[in-house]
């Protein structure tokens, strides 16, 4: 079949590589090899599918449902591949080939990918998705292979900075959340080994368990960090509701107090995080978004 990439991965990928790489037009042709070396049945590419990956439903050659991830190296598959094997299946979706034979390509359980816990009534979905959020801190292994919290918000920094110089009406905002992070920093708590881009759209339906954590850009730092960016999900619905920034400190508190977190912790890495994605989304041209997701920092 032909291994058609999404729109919706075409242009993220756009947006994380603005000046284009050959990674899509070789992707046919990864797919293909990948599906004959594995012996696979191809059924569907998932669509509108994920920002980072390709994501192909199968069976394997004794009929066994499963999932063919495949993204390129700057989505960092193999840290994805690394801490799926650390969580053995606890919280996570399962690899069924935790040493993999192809960099990039991931062969996964196959979970319900139409039915996410953000189908559920907003309060029991928050109540889901902090529960197996809170399965996935663990300890790190030992000479870990990931990216923490520090490195990546020092990048993140960095791109708000020179955002900021450009665009003076972001950088008040922007300016605090670097407060924010610095304070943070100065002395953070025990280290786990965090999701890193967890949300209700990230946990999916299960036959092994209810509930499943699916697609990490893992990061080893403080759980208010994971914590932080499911404070916002459904931003769209808290931002059109008259009491959006009393229900967000209602959320900050019930999440902080639920997960035994700091809750001034939380706070501020949800002014970081959201200020951050909110200017990288004025960055790229996404203006909704961006729109949102600044007025909700607005409120922290």
């Amino acid at each position: 079949m032909a291994f058609e990439p999404p729109r919706r991965l075409v242009r993220a990928l756009g947006e994380t590589a603005p000046d284009g790489d050959d990674w899509l037009e070789q992707l046919p042709a990864l797919a293909e090899q990948a599906v004959a070396l594995r012996e696979l049945s191809v059924e569907r590419v998932q669509v509108p599918g994920g920002r980072s990956s390709l994501v192909v439903l199968v069976r394997t050659a004794q009929g066994t449902p499963a999932v063919l991830k495949l993204a390129p190296p700057r989505a960092r598959p193999e840290s994805e591949r690394a801490a799926l094997a650390h969580w053995g299946g606890r919280g996570a979706v399962q690899l069924l080939e935790p040493a993999g034979t192809g960099e990039g390509v991931l062969l996964l359980e196959r979970l319900h990918p139409d039915v996410s816990v953000r189908s559920l009534p907003e309060a029991r979905a928050l109540l889901e998705a902090a529960g197996t959020l809170r399965r996935l801190w663990v300890e790190p292994p030992d000479a870990h292979p990931f990216e923490t919290v520090a490195g990546r918000t020092a990048r993140q920094a960095e791109a708000m900075r020179a955002s900021a110089e450009r665009d003076a009406e972001v950088a008040p905002l922007v300016e605090a959340a670097l407060a924010a992070r610095e304070g943070l920093l100065a002395a953070p708590p025990e280290q786990r080994l965090l999701h890193g881009t967890f949300r209700q759209s990230k946990v999916l339906a299960g036959d092994r368990m209810p509930w499943l954590a699916v697609g990490p850009d893992p990061v080893v730092g403080e759980v208010a960090f994971d914590l932080a960016r499911l404070v916002r999900d459904r931003v769209e619905d808290l931002i059109a509701s008259p009491s959006g920034p009393a229900i967000t400190r209602r959320r900050i508190k019930r999440l902080a107090e639920s997960l035994e977190v700091d809750r001034e912790r939380l706070g501020g890495w949800t002014l970081f995080r959201a200020v951050e994605s909110g200017v990288r989304a004025r960055r790229v041209g996404r203006h909704q978004d961006a729109e949102l997701l600044l007025e909700f920092a607005g409120w922290l």
